[in-house]
């Protein structure tokens, strides 16, 4: 059950949260959705500071003074390609729109404004000292905003960040992820007319095909954890008959740790700076983003989980779980079964739940690990600067992961928003019993500088690089 203490925030926060549904929007562009959180925040008496790190949407909303200072994370940007209508179990898109909200951000900022709004009556009730901040954050998806705000310093004074993450289950997050770098490679040759006079030509189409052909033979000598991907983000024209004078790729590679990223990052360059080479046309490297491998902290992660079982996992009604129904039955359940989290200590008995149930019901038992695991995430920097926790907290059925119609369809739901709810819930739960023993806190910045092992932050976004946007 939601804690009583939520009953007279609860509508509020479920029209912030569907509105910023309803206006999808990109990162650092968020404009919308960020104006939105900061209008709440202020009605609530928070005091807001905006364009943080000249990120245009970033914001910091601040409540209560002196030690020790807490980090909700929260986000609010969208995903192209994911125009959804809501609640229709099929691919359904909007007419003239092209974005929507398939990773769960407008839930993920709401909610945590509703983890700082109940730990403000908690720290009132008990006369506790602290400072809550929400950090607004923009452009996880594209564009890396806690990266720039943690090379501006806006969390070197936090003694712990919280946050959670929208998933279809319920589970303390757990172990690494990877740190990446993304960026253009822009190759500029000559035209020529492809029949008459080729040799006159310089084609930077192909210039970009043997830089890709040059990545895929060293896909066999990196690490297995090690990921490169790629897209032709300009193929430099439609025309077969003209010697292409421009084309354009855009790359991710990713690895477990920033100085493995970085020194992949150096050999997927030369070998551009190979093609370039062979096709005798000029290279242009445009970086684009980059962000940190996650640092876990068990520390945290176990006030968390002490926080979660506290306060349970959503109940769901005869009609919520028939709702659920229809979004499972469009993924096959041997595809849901394949996609199970690997941190599960349960993992017979979460199968089994996949299997029965319409949607996660229960807890899941997770084992702390320090395993990477493959994907990234802007939240990793901020876990170099201070002990940071994730929860996972259920929101959508069983079927279709992050990233899909299905996702975006449901997010206005009523499933939806008890999972962001329950997560406010856990988030402050879990700030009070920081607050309550501060000597946790003191252990958990211990076991940021024990895995640290002296090694400072560094940024992987060069400092002349400034928070920006590429359609």
């Amino acid at each position: 059950m939601l804690n009583p203490a939520f009953e007279k925030y609860e509508n509020d926060l479920i029209q912030l949260a569907r509105t910023v549904w309803a206006h999808p929007e990109p990162g650092f562009r968020e404009v919308e959705s960020s104006r939105a959180h900061i209008d709440f925040l202020r009605k609530a008496g928070f005091e807001i500071e905006e364009n943080v790190a000249g990120t245009r949407t970033g914001y910091v909303a601040m409540w209560g003074s002196g030690s020790p200072v807490l980090a909700f994370l929260g986000e609010f940007d969208a995903l192209y390609g994911l125009e959804q209508q809501a609640d229709v179990a099929e691919p359904a898109p909007i007419p003239g729109q092209n974005m929507g909200q398939g990773c769960g951000h407008h839930l993920l900022g709401v909610g945590a404004i509703a983890g700082a709004l109940l730990l403000r009556d908690f720290m009132q009730e008990r006369g506790l000292g602290g400072t809550i901040r929400v950090y607004g954050c923009p452009a996880e998806e594209s564009g890396s905003g806690k990266a720039y705000m943690a090379r501006d310093g806006l969390f070197a004074d936090c003694d712990a960040a919280l946050t959670w993450h929208p998933s279809n289950f319920n589970m303390v997050s757990t172990g690494s992820s990877q740190s990446c770098i993304q960026c253009y490679f822009r190759f500029t040759g000559i035209p020529a007319h492809a029949a008459g006079a080729p040799h006159l030509g310089r084609s930077a189409l192909d210039a970009v095909e043997l830089m890709n052909v040059g990545v895929n033979y060293l896909r066999e000598h990196m690490e297995d954890s090690d990921r490169v991907h790629y897209a032709i983000s300009n193929p430099g024209g439609a025309s077969p008959n003209v010697v292409q004078a421009f084309a354009e790729s855009r790359y991710l590679v990713r690895s477990t740790t920033n100085p493995k990223c970085q020194k992949l990052y150096e050999r997927v360059k030369r070998i551009a700076e190979g093609a370039a080479l062979m096709t005798e046309t000029r290279l242009e490297v445009v970086f684009d983003e980059g962000l940190s491998n996650t640092v876990p902290n068990f520390v945290l992660e176990g006030v968390l989980d002490q926080a979660f079982r506290e306060a349970g996992v959503p109940v769901y009604t005869a009609d919520e779980r028939a709702y659920a129904a229809r979004f499972k039955a469009t993924t096959p359940v041997e595809d849901q079964l394949s996609d199970l989290p690997r941190a599960a200590l349960d993992t017979g008995k979460l199968s089994q739940n996949v299997r029965e149930s319409e949607l996660c019901d229960y807890y899941v038992e997770t084992m702390r690990s320090d395993v990477c695991e493959m994907g990234s995430t802007d939240v990793g920097d901020v876990s170099w600067v201070t002990p940071t926790c994730t929860a996972n907290l259920n929101c959508y059925a069983y079927g279709a992961g992050s990233h899909s119609w299905q996702w975006v369809a449901q997010g206005k739901s009523d499933i939806a928003m008890k999972g962001m709810l329950k997560a406010g819930e856990v988030l402050a739960l879990t700030g009070l019993k920081l607050l309550e023993s501060p000597e946790l806190l003191s252990q958990a910045r211990q076991e940021l500088e024990r895995r640290l092992g002296g090694e400072p932050y560094r940024c992987l976004i060069p400092d002349e690089i400034a928070p920006h946007y590429y359609d």
